[in-house]
């Protein structure tokens, strides 16, 4: 059990607790100066997430998935626990830590287009805490359900506070109809604790479906009755930021055209990860980095990707 004070309880209560967020969303005291225009910081404030089109190009894109094909082909990576399969089958789910095992994703990783906002915003320099790519291929894309990410780093990694946002790089155009996430714009202030115990090694199940860690449905209700819901549509090549402790979810993909998304979570060097606050011993370092705790270096002058 970790020996900081647990702000955020979950998991090991008896019902479920809505807890007013304690920390501040935008931790940069002076948005005019920051490395977006100050209307935006103000709209990630308010909102809880931002949503830049194609920041990425074409060409870039195309990198990436070119490098997105070759995973899915590398017998080596596929037997590893950091590649993760469908519950029902065979299909690629996720990839883990990619920051670490591709020079390609690391590069991107630190790209200042995405790591300068996230260093704005968390006031502090950064690491990444988590890296993958979700894969939602066609006809058999599973759902990610309603969660807080924040609650599952909080009470499985040890991550303290509410000080990490998220950047998904869209790799495909993501619609309402493929599984684009769906978020409550404003639920970041608001964190819902969750009834039930983790299980030891719950990670496991979880990558495929989760179900300790997700809100009861009366909160959900809540959530959505008071913030409603946003559809995060966008074309290839634009990033989604979004606040660690905001609710998103996304469907399932039962169209024929894939969505494939890159994420990395920057978490703020001075919130680096202590003992799981659910009491368990921590994730694998391919789902939390602890061990391998490495700040991103500030780059050299912009240099796209690639």
């Amino acid at each position: 059990m970790s020996t900081f004070e647990d702000l955020y309880p979950s998991r090991d209560i008896e019902k479920p607790l809505t807890i007013e967020r304690r920390d501040p969303v935008l931790y940069s005291d002076n948005p005019g100066q920051g490395p977006i225009d100050e209307g935006l910081l103000r709209q990630y404030q308010r909102d809880g997430y931002l949503l830049l089109p194609e920041l990425f190009s074409q060409a870039e894109v195309q990198r990436f998935l070119d490098e997105l094909g070759q995973m899915q082909n590398d017998r080596e990576l596929l037997a590893t626990e950091m590649a993760i399969t469908e519950q029902d089958g065979n299909a690629l789910r996720s990839v883990f830590q990619i920051h670490r095992n591709n020079a390609l994703f690391s590069r991107v990783a630190a790209d200042p287009r995405i790591a300068d906002i996230a260093r704005f915003i968390l006031g502090d320099e950064v690491y990444i805490h988590q890296s993958r790519l979700n894969f939602k291929p066609g006809f058999n894309g599973k759902e990610f359900y309603w969660h807080s990410d924040f609650e599952t780093w909080h009470a499985e990694d040890g991550m303290p506070r509410m000080r990490a946002l998220s950047a998904s790089i869209l790799l495909t155009d993501n619609t309402e109809f493929n599984g684009a996430l769906m978020v409550m714009p404003g639920s970041h202030r608001e964190f819902i604790g969750c009834v039930g115990k983790t299980p030891e090694n719950y990670y496991r199940n979880s990558l495929k479906v989760q179900t300790v860690g997700t809100p009861d449905n009366e909160s959900l209700s809540r959530l959505q009755q008071r913030y409603g819901l946003h559809s995060t549509a966008a074309k290839a090549g634009s990033v989604l930021l979004f606040d660690c402790n905001l609710m998103h979810g996304s469907s399932s993909n039962i169209t024929a055209d894939p969505r494939s998304n890159l994420f990395f979570v920057y978490n703020a060097v001075g919130n680096r990860v202590v003992a799981p606050f659910n009491g368990n011993k921590p994730r694998p370092e391919f789902l939390a980095t602890r061990e391998t705790f490495t700040p991103l270096r500030s780059p050299e002058p912009h240099k796209k990707a690639g």
